[in-house]
């Protein structure tokens, strides 16, 4: 079965298009008028080993805040949609990356609970991080999928965010990974609830 899936989200403030497939080889072709967005998503894509296209649009001349949440929704979905009944995936995702003097971690679980939190050493001043704090929420809010990101130390949002989005795709990797051992659903439950 393949894990693919294409999503769409159109509102008056943006327009996103995602394909991803979930056991690529880290093929991306992504264009969303905001070329650090792309950059980070160019980075997710080739570390999780995910083919990704992305074209997305929004009203950048008041400021980046619409399309980075929007593109974060509509890759969620579109990564949920793509894990189809979750079937002997390994569940759990775990991963630390380092980058000059950051030190970032992540971790998932793919249980249909969203939850996103950000756990910091420092306050994260600065428009930026709001920005990209909306685009984990969207994510993990419309994917059904726990993510916890802990900053242990770092300066400079480049290469936090970098690292971020490093250990993002990494650990969603791991957990998508299917397990020969496990043939069902990853819970003892028998069920991983539906957003």
């Amino acid at each position: 079965m393949k894990r693919e899936a294409k999503v769409e989200r159109k509102t008056k403030e943006t327009k996103v298009e995602v394909s991803i497939n979930l056991d690529g080889r880290g093929y991306f072709k992504i264009d969303t008028s905001y070329p650090f967005l792309n950059h980070m998503l160019e980075l997710f894509s080739w570390h999780g080993f995910f083919d990704l296209e992305i074209l997305a649009r929004g009203d950048t001349q008041i400021d980046y805040h619409h399309l980075v949440e929007d593109v974060g929704i509509s890759l969620g979905k579109a990564f949920g949609k793509a894990l189809k009944e979750k079937q002997g995936i390994k569940r759990y995702g775990n991963s630390f990356v380092p980058m000059d003097d950051v030190l970032a971690q992540c971790v998932v679980d793919i249980s249909g609970r969203p939850f996103f939190i950000l756990h910091s050493s420092k306050e994260l001043k600065g428009e930026i991080f709001e920005i990209f704090n909306g685009f984990f929420r969207g994510f993990s809010y419309h994917s059904g999928i726990t993510i916890h990101i802990n900053l242990c130390w770092g300066q400079g949002y480049h290469h936090i965010l970098e690292a971020i989005f490093k250990a993002f795709a990494l650990s969603l990797d791991e957990a998508c990974m299917t397990e020969d051992r496990r043939k069902t659903v990853p819970s003892i439950k028998g069920n991983i609830d539906e957003v």
